[in-house]
């Protein structure tokens, strides 16, 4: 017999031998079959808790070195948030011609509007360059007003912005 026939026969019972079902014991076949049921049930329930996880949105602010903060798309930046809602305040910081003796370059400090109290939580140094912080919208609705802290510039009274938190 040549090698190419031997080959050939080889390979025709390979493939007939792989298409052959194969039958577990009872017991194999409940025990996977169990596993396969369990499988199933962590998945929907890694589903049913990724879905309960809130989304964390996330709010870009440029503190630019004209002593204005700024929001991309927005000719007068302003934030809207609901109440008690996560926010990622990611901020690009640029240097404006004055500087606090710790290195910040300008300030982000949340002020109810009515009092001028801070909220605490929301009281940021920025350095040069791009900084993230994880923080937690107020509780209380209403109208909020952002400063800057630092004097920034001859135009640092100008660095403001208004904040809502609506229900």
């Amino acid at each position: 017999m040549k090698k190419s026939a031997r080959f050939c026969r080889t390979l025709v019972v390979t493939a007939v031998v792989a298409a052959m079902p194969i039958e577990l014991p009872r017991a194999h076949a409940q025990d996977h079959h169990a596993q396969e049921h369990d499988a199933q049930d962590q998945r929907a329930q890694a589903n049913v808790a990724h879905a309960s996880v809130p989304q964390i949105r996330v709010i870009e602010v440029l503190a630019d070195h004209d002593s204005r903060y700024k929001i991309a798309g927005e000719r007068i930046p302003e934030i809207t948030v609901r109440a008690g809602e996560q926010v990622l305040l990611r901020v690009t910081a640029r240097r404006g011609k004055t500087w606090n003796r710790d290195g910040s370059i300008h300030g982000f400090s949340l002020l109810r509007a009515k009092d001028r109290t801070k909220v605490e939580g929301w009281d940021l140094l920025f350095k040069p360059g791009t900084q993230e912080f994880q923080l937690t919208a107020p509780a209380e609705t209403g109208e909020y007003i952002v400063v800057c802290t630092v004097i920034c510039s001859e135009d640092h009274e100008g660095m403001h912005m208004k904040f809502t938190v609506l229900p």
